[in-house]
């Protein structure tokens, strides 16, 4: 029964779209990926996705529940973020997605 019960539970994705000062998408993604590695609870898996030839990305963080990812911002994930934030050309558009659907991912 708790199989089933976990079945109807879904994950939630942060997406993040945002566009990066030319040359600096390599720098971006070193920083994403080091916030990344500091979450730990509800964190499920994240993605990072780049238009060919441009600066502009994509970031998908797959998470539990939504809270789960206020709980993972830690003192280093915001040390991170403020490194991070000079690299955009506008503040990224963020918002949550609700997992409806998850096809070939374990």
């Amino acid at each position: 029964m708790q199989e089933f019960l976990d079945f109807l539970k879904h994950k939630y994705a942060y997406v993040a779209i945002g566009q990066f000062k030319s040359g600096r998408f390599a720098e971006a993604q070193r920083l994403y990926e080091k916030a990344v590695s500091t979450y730990t609870h509800g964190f499920q898996g994240a993605y990072l996705l780049q238009k060919p030839g441009t600066d502009e990305g994509i970031a998908i963080i797959v998470w539990e529940k939504i809270d789960d990812m206020q709980e993972n911002q830690t003192e280093a994930y915001e040390a991170i973020l403020e490194e991070m934030t000079p690299l955009f050309t506008t503040k990224p558009n963020t918002s949550f997605y609700e997992v409806c659907s998850e096809i070939g991912f374990d």
